[in-house]
């Protein structure tokens, strides 16, 4: 991190000594400390500086905090600058009510916990610095774009000014009779379509080129004969059989007996504004995420307080407090899931030991009334317990997104084999467990497949998000491993396989394979990836 990266904190309290003791708490962040004695020396620091977390008393002499909050508010350079409230007096809700309509994101008591104190200042530091970054980024990015666009301007003028049909044969220039038969074929179409210009004379341009129109035909003939031109993409296909969108733009000649046509391929240019598009909303997420957090966090740390409270509550029998434990882990899983999909998550405790055979049997108890409701029949086989160094609620919910989904592509009923073995390498002795699930269901259609593993991609309308297996896959490669899939057809019905592995593991195998429920014989599902 060098000085141009470093965050400034400005800590505003009457009192010195305060002021001393936060620098001192503080300091081991290497962040820029700034410290200011009243309200006026705030603003007089605010105006001179770019702060990134300003760290304030509530009671103070002349403009007191809530105050101060409420001026920062109404200039637009500090709306969103986070403001952290510390008090040495209980606050009541109303207090509290009025300092976050002033402003603030967080209140620390005192005595004031050093830990805890860093690690809040610390978050808003950062989310500061990225936030700058991309501003950085984006403002270079800009540059470059207006540099690029002005280059390719100049280039333009040149070109017309040196002819304008030099221009024009880098395109596909077409004429063609009002039946449709080509008169003229240029190379430009030639390099376009494939076919030689000798081959396609007197061919109906349209017919041999499956073209597509973004209106009826007729109208756009309509149009043409009125106005003498006509302007919209087309959809053909190649002599190779490659689809293509074209520019097209149509002239009808003085004439009246032949239309030019002149079609450029922008194919490559929509998918790469499809992909800029998909970038944008990447970076709208990241922009909300930190009042999404605000957001939820709050409600839901109350209602995981409650079911705390709940499973040891005496009038609760020993399942009932099994299945309320479970649903304070769902809660915590929720707001893991919140965090890491919005980017702003970074798992700060050590990693444990997780039995994925245990964790599976943990997902199959929360799936298992939707399982019965569909009539879906179940098979586990686990040869290896699979145990494996890292972090239960993100492994959970690789699982239960991948089950979850093999549930849903069988809504009328099927079967689900869930298979957890040990896998060796060829050439090493390097251990690893793979986990495969197995359904009956809908399957996957080829046109998809390429596209499962893309954010914001979904086969599941309005109801999903298209986020689910995208997350997945990153979790996965985070452990070294990999998520590969298989679609198959037999017999009329499809089978889809997703097999997860995870290297280097230490693993534990069960001497006798734990079967549950029903056998289902090896050529009614797609098999396991991996020979075992």
């Amino acid at each position: 991190m060098n000085d141009h990266d470093l965050a400034n904190i400005l800590m505003v309290d009457d009192q010195p000594g305060k002021l001393m003791s936060y620098e001192a708490i503080l300091g081991t962040l290497g962040e820029n400390l700034i410290k200011a004695r009243s309200a006026r020396e705030a603003l007089d620091q605010l105006l001179r500086n770019d702060i990134a977390v300003v760290l304030m008393d509530v009671s103070m002499p002349e403009i007191d905090g809530f105050e101060l909050a409420e001026m920062m508010r109404q200039h637009p350079r500090f709306q969103k600058t986070a403001i952290i409230f510390i008090s040495a007096v209980h606050l009541t809700d109303v207090d509290r009510i009025k300092g976050y309509r002033s402003g603030a994101v967080d209140y620390i008591s005192v005595p004031v916990i050093p830990e805890l104190l860093r690690a809040k200042v610390s978050v808003f530091a950062e989310l500061h610095r990225k936030n700058r970054q991309l501003e950085r980024l984006n403002s270079e990015l800009e540059k470059r774009v207006e540099e690029r666009t002005a280059q390719l301007r100049e280039n333009e003028d040149l070109l017309r000014e040196r002819a304008d049909l030099l221009e024009l044969a880098t395109e596909a220039i077409i004429v063609r009779d009002m039946n449709g038969a080509i008169l003229y074929w240029n190379s430009g179409a030639e390099a376009l379509y494939g076919w030689r210009r000798e081959e396609i004379l007197g061919e109906s341009v349209h017919e041999v080129l499956q073209t597509r129109f973004p209106a009826e035909f007729s109208t756009i003939q309509t149009e043409l004969h009125e106005t003498g031109q006509w302007e919209g993409n087309l959809t053909q296909i190649t002599r190779d059989g490659h689809e293509v969108i074209v520019a097209c733009r149509k002239a009808l000649k003085a004439d009246g007996n032949a239309i030019l046509e002149i079609n450029r391929d922008i194919t490559a240019q929509l998918k790469t504004e499809d992909a800029l598009r998909k970038t944008e909303r990447l970076a709208a997420m990241g922009r909300v995420a930190g009042i999404i957090a605000h957001e939820i966090n709050n409600p839901l740390e109350a209602i995981t307080n409650t079911f705390y409270l709940l499973r040891d509550h005496p009038s609760l029998d020993d399942e009932a407090r099994y299945y309320a434990k479970l649903g304070e882990e769902e809660l915590l899983r929720v707001a893991h899931i919140t965090r890491q999909t919005l980017g702003f998550y970074r798992e700060s405790r050590h990693p444990v030991q997780v039995s994925i055979s245990g964790l599976l049997d943990e997902i199959l108890e929360l799936q298992m009334r939707r399982m019965e409701f569909s009539s879906i029949q179940l098979e586990k086989q686990y040869r290896s317990i699979g145990t494996v160094q890292g972090f239960p609620v993100e492994l959970k919910q690789v699982f239960l997104n991948l089950i979850g989904n093999a549930a849903q592509a069988m809504p009328e009923g099927g079967r689900l084999r869930l298979h957890v073995f040990e896998s060796r390498g060829r050439r090493n002795r390097t251990g690893a467990v793979c986990i495969s699930i197995c359904d009956t269901g809908t399957g996957i259609a080829p046109e998809n497949a390429k596209h499962l593993f893309e954010p914001f991609f979904t086969t599941k309308s309005t109801k999903g998000t298209g986020l689910g297996l995208w997350i997945s896959k990153g979790i996965i490669q985070k452990y070294g491993g990999s998520i590969r899939f298989r679609t198959l057809s037999r017999a009329g019905r499809n089978v889809t396989c997703f097999q997860v592995t995870l290297p280097d593991v230490d693993l534990q195998k069960i001497k006798e394979p734990a079967f549950a429920s029903m056998t289902v014989p090896a050529e009614d599902m797609a098999g396991d990836f991996d020979d075992h």
